[in-house]
């Protein structure tokens, strides 16, 4: 007996130990990271972090493959897959449908004129007398991002900044809060912002600018960073599926940088692996000039590197041009991941990288190897599309405009002869699918309806806002890209060249893994929220990763 109420004792006591242990380390649970800092690729392919790894050095994207967590099967799930609605999604943890960027540019029914994702009259430049270049804002987005929600539940303590080479991969991730969102003036070769957000640039930017690197980065020829003959992972140097260089009459190595940029004209460089460098050397500048991730509450550093994307439409996805971008841009993530590593440590920040976007391979180069693709040509499809309405309506002038593979309708002068928005959208759409190169179409009445059982279908009715979208959306088949010069590449489509991106997880609560189960982009914002223990943007329809977050 005397064991036995013994051993009823000993159990008693450990399990009240056990609970005052939980309870003990139950605060530890909601403590939070530092710093986040999330990192975008501008037109990043997933196959790259494959095809690209063996020349890749331990610190890079090996470092964040190796040593963090890789989401294998991340896609975005909507379309257009462009740069503004890229970030945007990331940031939101939605699509278009929700959070309004439906493009980089769009038609405005009101004003009759197409619109800039980014653009804000009511502001002005900060940082150069460039005067266009900082008439800029988020005031487009309708969502919220996790850094705005991150300054709401910190009563604006928490620190946001948003850098790039871009205006809109700056200003949209940072959300409508952000203590800060730089990007560059290819004219003054200055990083500015707006009065949107401030009336003077930091000292810590102002102090960067007078370095003035980029006159540095292109006082000299680009060459390769490894002898030529390795870049085995890309098509010959000198091949026609290459555009060219200002002056160049091949699209070979080393490019002439000096005699390509003027100290009135520094936007070459967006289209150099420098311009990257450049990015990296302002991030740096960022952790310590605003003292991120020093106080009591977690803040934002967000990053993304446009240079890939420049260099991409150029060249393409199989030039030796992109090839050594990539390992440039490797060294880079390289320095700003031992920094981060040596000022806050490892298990104190969280970091992720993916892309806004991936990219097609050269349509004419697979037409080449007798492979479907092609080019579609929206203006002749305009030109016959009105002829055809003529025809029909006895009135040429049903079509505003088309962008972003989208027929905007002249609704005033549908509604004045009494013919029907749906019945000529439907009309369109038919037209539409007897074209080569059209692999379906949509009208806004199927968007904005039922759920579509394809998967392009379901992803142009995520891209698809009804107070900008046009009223028929026309997806192409695979491989194929409108309006498109026959060098370089292009990307914006349901398919998965476009839509799978690489999704790297590595610091504060990060095991080393991979899943192949599929995730979405969407996901990212609230799987963050999830981890600092705070609300999710207002508009989410992402879901944390549970691979990531339990």
């Amino acid at each position: 007996m005397k064991l036995v109420i013994t051993s009823i004792a000993v159990f008693l006591l450990t399990a009240i130990h056990a609970e005052a242990k939980a309870q003990t380390r139950q605060p530890s649970a909601l403590k939070h990271p530092k710093l986040v800092v999330g990192i975008v690729v501008d037109q990043m392919r997933y196959d790259y972090l494959a095809k690209y790894y063996n020349k890749f050095s331990d610190g890079g994207f090996k470092k964040l493959m190796n040593q963090g967590f890789n989401c294998k099967d991340a896609n975005f799930n909507y379309a257009p897959t462009y740069t503004g609605p890229g970030h945007t999604s990331i940031y939101t943890g939605t699509t278009p449908a929700y959070h309004g960027i439906i493009g980089n540019n769009w038609y405005n029914r009101t004003t009759g004129k197409t619109m800039y994702v980014t653009d804000d009259a009511s502001v002005q430049t900060v940082g150069s007398n460039s005067a266009d270049v900082g008439k800029m804002s988020p005031r487009n987005m309708l969502a919220s991002t996790i850094g705005d929600e991150a300054r709401l539940f910190s009563n604006m303590k928490s620190k946001v900044i948003s850098i790039s080479l871009k205006d809109r991969a700056a200003i949209l991730p940072g959300g409508h809060l952000a203590s800060g969102a730089f990007w560059f003036d290819p004219s003054s070769g200055n990083f500015v912002t707006s009065t949107y957000y401030m009336n003077e640039l930091p000292k810590w930017v102002r102090d960067f600018n007078a370095q003035k690197l980029p006159e540095k980065y292109l006082s000299k020829p680009w060459n390769t960073l490894l002898p030529i003959s390795e870049y085995t992972e890309s098509a010959p140097d000198d091949n026609p599926y290459e555009g060219l260089y200002k002056g160049e009459t091949k699209p070979v190595f080393p490019h002439n940088l000096p005699a390509m940029y003027s100290k009135n004209n520094y936007g070459i460089i967006r289209s150099t692996p420098f311009g990257n460098s450049l990015t990296k050397d302002l991030a740096l500048a960022a952790l310590k000039g605003a003292n991120l991730g020093k106080g009591n509450n977690t803040d934002f550093l967000m990053v993304s590197f446009s240079s890939t994307d420049y260099i991409g439409h150029k060249m393409g996805p199989q030039s030796v041009e992109l090839e050594d971008t990539y390992l440039r841009l490797d060294r880079d993530l390289a320095q700003l991941i031992s920094v981060l590593d040596k000022t806050y440590g490892k298990d104190n920040y969280l970091l992720f990288l993916t892309a806004d976007h991936g990219a097609a391979y050269v349509p004419q180069q697979l037409m080449d190897h007798k492979m479907d693709a092609g080019y579609f040509s929206f203006k002749d499809f305009d030109k016959k599309l009105k002829a055809h309405l003529a025809a029909m309506y006895n009135d040429s002038n049903l079509v505003s405009y088309i962008i972003n593979d989208q027929v905007y309708l002249n609704h005033p002068e549908i509604h004045k002869k009494q013919i029907g928005i749906n019945a000529v959208a439907k009309e369109i759409a038919r037209y539409a699918q007897t074209f080569k190169g059209v692999a379906n179409a949509y009208t806004a009445e199927q968007l904005t309806g039922a759920t579509l059982q394809n998967q392009s279908g379901r992803y142009i009715q995520n891209g698809f806002y009804v107070k900008r979208s046009g009223d028929v959306s026309i997806l192409l088949d695979p491989q194929w890209l409108g309006d498109y010069p026959h060098t370089g590449t292009s990307h914006g489509t349901t398919y998965s060249y476009d839509t799978h991106v690489p999704l790297l997880w590595y610091g504060w609560h990060i095991k080393p893994g991979y899943t192949s189960k599929p995730v979405h982009t969407v996901d990212i914002a609230p799987t963050l929220a999830a981890f600092l223990n705070i609300d999710a943007p207002n508009a989410c329809t992402g879901r944390p990763i549970v691979t990531l977050t339990k």
